[in-house]
């Protein structure tokens, strides 16, 4: 097969071996990979798949079944479907735990389908199961307008919540608050002074900016508010103010995805699928899609996510 490796940070689409599955995993004809950031951290050398994943990027596929592994059952050959994966997604073929496979929802692309599992997981995973947000309650949703945060934004609507974000210009504002947000543009206001017009503090705050944002997120948090950080663009390294932190009883945590056991992340994807697939099969949610680049012309998609000029999700097509 083909795949795209990594030389000297230049990515090159060439031949490799063929994958073949073990007990319990698919092969995947791979149709469609999905792009997140933390692709481009692993080819810096900064994110190193977890023991025992492919050093392959991609962390997201769509495509059919092409060969089941031995003891999987409830799947056929020919299946379309998307997965989570650990790595190996930037490729013509991928092994897939049969665990974690989801159908491709009828009417689906399968571009739109590779764009759905790892940011409605992470946004899901972080809001509902860490921090159980609740109906009625306020939530700030940093990265509005990347992959995660348009997921995230979705998500706490459907759920009954009042959701504000942030993001940096005014077509990234736009695009959160057509899916439901109060947004604020960071680069013209403050979001904290922006935020108290609207609501004396919020529940829940989902962060990926991480160092700049620690001080102002406390500060936005109502008594009792829980912050969880699944990012840190602007650094990891950041001073905290401890008395507000009692004062307030907050609860701050960081999470990552994928890391976690087999067990914990199909655990995951039930409980999603759960709550929010019927949602999904009528397009009431959906992946917003920026742009879709051919597999060979990756580099392009990741310079456009380096940038941070995507709204959503960027998703390469695999011949």
């Amino acid at each position: 097969m083909n795949a795209i490796t990594v030389h000297r940070d230049k990515l090159v689409w060439e031949d490799v071996p063929d994958p073949r599955p073990a007990a319990g995993e698919v092969l995947v004809r791979v149709r469609a990979a999905g792009v997140n950031r933390a692709d481009l951290a692993q080819r810096a050398g900064h994110y190193p798949p977890p023991p025992g994943a492919s050093e392959i990027l991609g962390l997201e596929v769509a495509g059919e079944i092409a060969e089941l592994g031995p003891g999987v059952s409830g799947w056929r050959v020919g299946d379309r479907v998307c997965a989570l994966l650990a790595g190996g997604g930037y490729a013509e073929l991928v092994n897939v735990p049969a665990a974690l496979l989801m159908p491709v929802p009828e009417g689906w692309r399968f571009e739109e389908a590779a764009a759905l599992p790892e940011v409605f997981f992470t946004a899901f995973l972080n809001l509902f199961l860490e921090w159980n947000l609740k109906e009625g309650e306020a939530v700030l949703i940093h990265g509005g307008a990347s992959g995660v945060g348009t997921a995230a934004i979705q998500l706490a609507v459907a759920a009954g919540c009042t959701v504000f974000a942030t993001a940096g210009t005014p077509e990234k504002v736009a695009a959160c608050e057509a899916l439901g947000a109060t947004a604020f543009n960071y680069r013209e206001e403050d979001f904290a002074e922006a935020l108290t017009p609207h609501v004396a503090g919020v529940d829940v705050v989902l962060d990926m900016v991480g160092k700049d944002y620690l001080a102002r997120n406390l500060r936005v948090l109502k008594t009792g508010g829980r912050l969880i950080v699944i990012a840190t663009l602007s650094g990891n390294r950041a001073e905290i103010d401890l008395r507000l932190l009692m004062q307030k009883r907050l609860t701050l945590r960081g999470s990552t995805l994928r890391s976690r056991p087999l067990g914990e992340k199909v655990a995951l994807k039930e409980a999603f699928m759960a709550r929010f697939w019927e949602r999904i099969e009528a397009r009431r949610l959906r992946p917003l899609i920026d742009s879709t680049f051919d597999i060979r012309e990756v580099e392009s998609a990741h310079e456009r996510m380096r940038g941070n000029q995507n709204i959503g999700k960027l998703v390469l097509r695999v011949p």
